[in-house]
């Protein structure tokens, strides 16, 4: 399963935008990486347009043909494509693990989905780019639920704010998710027309 390993630092300062939460590196040096970081450079629309893609796809930790796929099936459905981007991209199941506080990282909830600790709706999933619908229920699995990430989890989990189109239960270690989200509950800093316009011209 391919997937971005490399200084997600580097990549945030270059997208000039915190892709971890939280990233000291980059709100230490909120400038581009290189000698001439600090220097200004002239913004194409092409620049601008592949920049906010970049933003997205590593945001949500994203290879590019995954993200074309995405993009492809946003632009298939009805409604506006980038809005429909942006849900696929947070119904991910390794995206609502985060949302819900579960993880601290994407990153890491995506090791704690893939190494099989989630039931959706009963079920075991351990594919992070599961969608998830309205009216699911993640549960951690019974034996999973006295590791460290979760013991953890459950006692910084006020520390966490919880998006509105979904619930999570700390003391049972459960997500609720309400609805799918709608494009004033997902605060990811992307401009998604942008993103259209960069897709639209290929």
């Amino acid at each position: 399963m391919a997937r971005y390993t490399g200084p997600m630092s580097r990549k945030s300062r270059r997208l000039g935008v915190d892709l971890v939460g939280g990233d000291a590196a980059f709100e230490k040096r909120p400038y581009p990486p290189g000698q001439h970081g600090r220097g200004r450079i002239k913004e194409s629309e092409y620049l601008l347009q592949l920049r906010e893609k970049q933003k997205a796809r590593f945001t949500y930790g994203v290879m590019e043909k995954q993200f074309l796929r995405y993009y492809k099936e946003a632009n298939r459905r009805q409604g506006k494509t980038g809005e429909n981007l942006l849900q696929l991209l947070e119904c991910r199941l390794d995206n609502v693990v985060y949302r819900a506080g579960f993880a601290r990282t994407r990153r890491a909830a995506r090791q704690l989905v893939v190494h099989g600790h989630f039931l959706v709706n009963g079920h075991k999933v351990d594919i992070p780019s599961f969608q998830v619908s309205a009216h699911d229920i993640i549960d951690v699995r019974e034996k999973s639920l006295e590791m460290t990430p979760f013991i953890v989890a459950r006692e910084t989990h006020t520390e966490r704010h919880i998006p509105a189109w979904m619930q999570a239960l700390p003391g049972r270690m459960r997500i609720l998710v309400h609805s799918v989200p709608v494009r004033a509950q997902i605060d990811t800093q992307v401009t998604e027309q942008l993103i259209v316009e960069y897709y639209s011209k290929k």
